[in-house]
């Protein structure tokens, strides 16, 4: 199984996203799940690259050229995709993975959490999403699209193509549960 994690270049004032990120790739390499992620080596993007190479995993980074240098691309991984832009980044992650997991991130991750959770809407893909809630870090922005729900603006259903959980092994299950 290959797993794409969206998650920031910066780094997160929050410890507990990296004690996660550790536990989450130590279970990467447990179970066999390759990483396929936005390329960097800083914020949590690169820690979570790092540990998982430390371990003896395996990661793909996808990065667009104009990124390589402000992201400081990955040298060390399994393979290092460089792409024109951020469209290119975003569709090649999404053919390389079987699932996605939304770490604590900004704009560039809810950009992307978005774009993939709109594609499964449409029907352009069935694979599982799921936001990985620490310490409560996506608890507004659930509450928003609850709130766009009760407006008529979001069905229910496309609502529920959002998986949540602030624990990791409830969202690999729910990623196994849900594979195409």
């Amino acid at each position: 199984m290959k797993i794409c994690i969206f998650c920031g270049a910066s780094e997160s004032r929050d410890e507990k996203v990296y004690s996660e990120a550790k536990a989450v790739m130590k279970s990467f390499l447990e179970n066999d799940i390759e990483l396929v992620y936005g390329g960097a080596a800083i914020g949590v993007m690169g820690a979570l690259a790092n540990e998982l190479m430390s371990l003896g995993g395996r990661a793909q980074g996808v990065i667009p050229r104009q990124l390589m240098k402000k992201e400081i691309a990955h040298a060390g991984l399994t393979h290092l995709h460089v792409v024109a832009d951020m469209h290119e980044r975003k569709k090649m992650m999404y053919d390389l993975s079987d699932a996605f997991l939304i770490f604590p991130g900004g704009m560039g991750t809810l950009d992307e959490l978005f774009e993939i959770l709109t594609w499964r809407q449409l029907g352009f893909h069935g694979k599982p999403i799921a936001l990985m809630n620490i310490n409560g870090y996506f608890d507004h922005l659930q509450k928003f699209l609850d709130h766009a729900v009760s407006e008529g603006l979001i069905k229910s259903q496309d609502r529920a193509l959002l998986y949540s959980s602030s624990e990791w092994n409830d969202i690999l299950h729910h990623f196994r549960q849900n594979q195409r």
